[in-house]
Formats: C-alpha cells, sequence, structure tokens
C-alpha cells in the first residue's frame, strides 16, 4: 500500500529551476525542464536510461554547465555563487565510489575536513551509528559490499548537513531488506533535518514509498508531473511499474520513439 505523508515544512522554493536546456552539440539532453522543490520535500525524478536525470543531476552540482535556462538554490543563481550552493549541499550515487585503499572512517574524516565540518570524528562515528555500520568504521572502503558501501556514500553525503540533497539511484544492487532501511532512513532524514531531497530511482517502490511529488522524463523533457498516484491514473496504469514499461516500450499513443543512448 502506497504511503501518503505530507510535509510539516512550508516556504518558498529551495531549488528552483527554470526552462534548463543542456546541448552536447546537435543531441539535447535536457530540454526546457522547469522544476521546484521546497525544504522538507522529497522530489522523484524517474524515466528511461537515456531520460536525461543525471544530466540534470550534474548541471545542479555545476559539473557541467546549462546551455540555457537558470539554477538558483537557497535564493542564489548558481552560475554566479556555486561555492556558496555546494558548500550548503550534497550528493550520493551508487555509481562514484570512496578512495578503495583506506579504512571507512578514515575516508569519512577526509572528506568531513573538506566540508569544514566541526568535531570531525565524532560526526562520522554519529553518521556510522545512525546507518547502524559502526561495525564497518575500520574495515578497507574497497572491500566493502555494495549495500555497505551505499550506506558508506550516504554518510558522505550527510557529513555537511546539507540542506539540499540529491540522491542518484540510492537502492541500486542492494538487496530487498537494505533497500528498505536506506527507504526509511531517508524518510528519517526528511522528517528530522527537512532537506529538500531530489531522488533518481528505476526501482519504483523507493518512487511511490519516499517521494512526493514525481517528475517522469522523456527525451529531455518532463512528461508528467505528479503524485504516483496522479501519474499511475494518467497513464491507466495499474502502478508505476506498468506506466513505466509502457513508456520504455512506446505504448503511450502519441509519445515520440525512444532515442539512442549513442
Amino acid at each position: 500500500m502506497r504511503m501518503h505523508r505530507c510535509s510539516s515544512i512550508v516556504s518558498d522554493a529551495l531549488l528552483s529551476i527554470q526552462k534548463i536546456v543542456k546541448k552536447f552539440g546537435d543531441f539535447t539532453a535536457v530540454d526546457g525542464v522547469t522544476l521546484e522543490a521546497n525544504a522538507g520535500e522529497t522530489v522523484g525524478l524517474l524515466g528511461v536510461n537515456g531520460a536525461g536525470k543525471t544530466t540534470l543531476m550534474n548541471m545542479i552540482l555545476g559539473l557541467i554547465t546549462p546551455t540555457d535556462g537558470s539554477i538558483h538554490a537557497f535564493g542564489m543563481d548558481l552560475a554566479k555563487h556555486r561555492i556558496a550552493i555546494l558548500e550548503r549541499t550534497n550528493f550520493c550515487t551508487t555509481y562514484a565510489t570512496l578512495p578503495g585503499n583506506l579504512k571507512v572512517h578514515h575516508n569519512l574524516e577526509i572528506f568531513a575536513r573538506l566540508y569544514q565540518v566541526k568535531h570531525p570524528k565524532q560526526k562520522v562515528a554519529d553518521l556510522l551509528d545512525l546507518l547502524e555500520i559502526s561495525r564497518l568504521a575500520d574495515k578497507i572502503t574497497g572491500q566493502l559490499s555494495a549495500g555497505e558501501s551505499t550506506r558508506v556514500n550516504l554518510a558522505k553525503a550527510l557529513l555537511n548537513d546539507p540542506e539540499l540533497l540529491l540522491l542518484d539511484e540510492p537502492t541500486a544492487s542492494l538487496d530487498p531488506d537494505i533497500a528498505d532501511k536506506v527507504r526509511k532512513l531517508v524518510r528519517r532524514i526528511q522528517r528530522e533535518r527537512h532537506p529538500a531531497i531530489l531522488y533518481t530511482s528505476h526501482n519504483m517502490r523507493d518512487i511511490e514509498e519516499v517521494c512526493d511529488r514525481v517528475l517522469f522524463l522523456h527525451e529531455g523533457s518532463i512528461l508528467a508531473e505528479g503524485t504516483a498516484d496522479q501519474i499511475t491514473e494518467q497513464f491507466q496504469g495499474k502502478d508505476l511499474d506498468e506506466v513505466f514499461i509502457k513508456i520504455a516500450r512506446d505504448e503511450v499513443p502519441g509519445l515520440a520513439k525512444p532515442r539512442s543512448d549513442t
């Protein structure tokens, strides 16, 4: 059963993206996307591979520059105040690993110092406890399992108490038990710390349980926006899984053929 939650935080948009475009030569990866996220809100990004999710995340992090449009966070223009914005932002992805030859606590303490966290050793210990992985503190990072690595990466993402948190496929390759723990942890962070969270996933249970709103990207544009229930109803599916499959297989009338990843 879908869990319905409402945020206790009501505020102006913490993240505001207006008509953002990214072109690589003649290829348009993101095409006029507009979205907002408030403090205490989790916004899900759905879409098949190549839909533009990762490109959008990378633009928010300032890793690539938009071709057109604007990104504002905390009321500041990312193009002019990237460092100030990133000091209050962090991200977690299963596709980026920490240095594998260091112990877990050494890795996290190094990042804590880079983020200028006060009392870094205590902060690392507190986060390892929060994530129920204190036992991993002295393990070599490169020897961790996929589930352990994911939770260590999430600990890294929480070191600076981010007000804007980007989570890219945080439960990819995890077994159901660990994935459930990660979802519960994200909800707890949302409830207790009230960040704005942008969450991408191919796991529809993640989206249904964690996200307050969902944006479905297709061909670099927003195909649909609403709650998981609203999108399911719009595309006449029994659930998000069925909707995703319909779109991936071009079984929605009037939908453009999926473009090649190449």
